[in-house]
């Protein structure tokens, strides 16, 4: 998880220049979503507590390394957004559970990115005069460039989300389910 987040704050500072994307969209939304897929197996083995205890540990070592790999307004906000998101990942998906297989960490991960995607990119660029200037968003209405990248990484993540309920699935065999274990007798 560490590793993807980390990674994540370097690659977010550079725009995929492919096909005119570089107002749009950075490399970093294409590495963060496989932190969700491990908080979610996480979860799912051994339980939110456990799932709790990764993010912190993972926020802490990822806020360490963002700040020797990125500048120190992208590593405290990307520490305040992954915290966060991861958290309120870890709560959705423990109330969702239960269900359809896949609904628990396809919506954990939409929440918990939504949410990531909000914070960091108000917090590391609003402001911003490099980033905040007007750019066109889907034609629909003129953003500061922050915003737009936002809207573009979020879909890359909702994306990711469910292209990541494909191994999500495969290790549901390997990965067995967290049990609560009563005490009452």
């Amino acid at each position: 998880m560490t590793l993807f987040v980390a990674a994540s704050n370097v690659l977010v500072q550079h725009p995929v220049t492919i096909s005119g994307l570089e107002d749009k969209l950075t490399w970093g939304a294409f590495a963060y979503p496989v932190a969700f897929l491990v908080t979610d197996l996480t979860n799912r083995r051994f339980g939110p507590a456990a799932a709790r205890r990764a993010v912190y540990a993972g926020f802490a070592i990822a806020v360490v390394l963002s700040l020797m790999l990125a500048t120190p307004r992208i590593a405290l906000a990307s520490g305040t957004a992954f915290l966060l998101g991861q958290l309120l990942d870890v709560s959705v998906f423990a109330k969702l559970r239960r269900g359809t297989w896949w609904r628990a960490p396809l919506v954990a991960s939409l929440l918990g990115s939504l949410l990531d995607t909000f914070l960091f990119f108000s917090l590391a660029f609003w402001g911003d005069p490099a980033m905040s200037g007007a750019t066109p968003l889907l034609g629909l209405a003129v953003v500061p460039l922050w915003l737009s990248l936002a809207v573009f990484d979020f879909v890359v993540k909702a994306v990711g989300a469910g292209l990541l309920l494909a191994p999500y699935g495969a290790l549901m065999g390997v990965v067995r389910p967290f049990e609560r274990v009563s005490t009452a007798r």
